[in-house]
């Protein structure tokens, strides 16, 4: 659709949105017949993701045509920003939620209720806590509710994983002002640095999570200790996965000629997506690890 310099760009009808509602409704749908033992709910989830996925390629793609094809103007952009600005903080909301839910337990409710009878005999309140007893089987010889579990040390794979974060908001700093002075060459390096270097961090975090649970008995139903471990540090990882494909895509649409040091709003949101995520990690590390 043309538009006159001072308008705003309005796109033809789309497809898109009735498609992304069909993969989101089929994907949560698989999902509640999956908690229910319902034999459908993995095939649902599998179609219902695919169908996201087809869904985001093609309307990032319609996105990415109309921006290089010279279709949006300054409130187009602006619009943009916002929204992106408004997205980041729903994220912010969202990992408070979860931080503040660690902290009210294990700052307020576990103390307290160490206080009552409402729990069981000698319950001493301390943090981390599981329950009377590990819940899960540790070897043959150490059935489930007989035996211990252990936590994760900050100093191992959290310390390094968090070295690995701190240098990748490094890197695509590095790469941003290089897009900023048309360094394509200097541009990709960096940038392709910061997406290895984003998977990286998730291969460490899958050693780490196969660690906590063939060795020490850590897993998502160890008591509220492992269940506020793993919706913080899981839900984080799946956020570095999203901002490393980010990334990624952005690599390859600038090795296809994407983006001037004018117009490259689709990397300054990939950049902050990117930044947000590691920022949550400095948390994480510090409240999940260290304390």
């Amino acid at each position: 659709m043309s538009h006159s310099p001072g308008s705003y760009y309005l796109p033809d009808p789309s497809k898109w949105p009735i498609t992304g509602s069909i993969g989101l409704f089929s994907l949560l749908l698989g999902f509640m017949l999956l908690l229910n033992e319902g034999s459908a709910g993995p095939w649902l989830m599998i179609f219902g993701a695919a169908v996201l996925i087809f869904m985001m390629a093609g309307w990032f793609g319609t996105v990415a045509r109309e921006s290089e094809g010279g279709m949006y103007n300054t409130h187009v952009g602006l619009s943009f920003r916002m929204s992106m600005m408004w997205f980041i903080f729903s994220e912010v909301m969202f990992f408070a939620g979860f931080f503040g839910a660690l902290f009210y337990t294990r700052q307020l409710a576990v103390p307290w209720l160490a206080e009552t009878d409402l729990l069981w005999p000698g319950f001493a309140g301390g943090w981390p806590t599981a329950g009377p007893a590990g819940p899960v089987a540790i070897g043959p010889d150490i059935p489930a509710g007989e035996g211990e579990f252990s936590t994760i040390g900050p100093w191992g794979l959290p310390f390094w994983n968090t070295v690995i974060l701190l240098s990748s908001s490094v890197t695509v700093t590095i790469a941003h002002h290089a897009l900023k002075e048309n360094e394509r060459g200097k541009l990709i390096f960096w940038l392709a640095v910061t997406v290895i270097l984003g998977f990286l961090f998730l291969f460490f975090q899958a050693a780490e999570y196969y660690h906590a649970y063939t060795e020490l008995g850590l897993t998502l139903g160890t008591g509220v200790y492992g269940s506020t471990f793993f919706m913080l540090t899981g839900f984080h990882g799946a956020h570095v996965t999203i901002g490393a494909i980010i990334l990624l895509v952005i690599l390859i649409r600038i090795i296809a000629g994407h983006f001037t040091p004018e117009n490259h709003f689709a990397f300054e949101a990939g950049a902050w997506y990117w930044h947000f995520v590691d920022t949550v990690w400095v948390g994480l590390f510090i409240f999940v690890y260290v304390l």
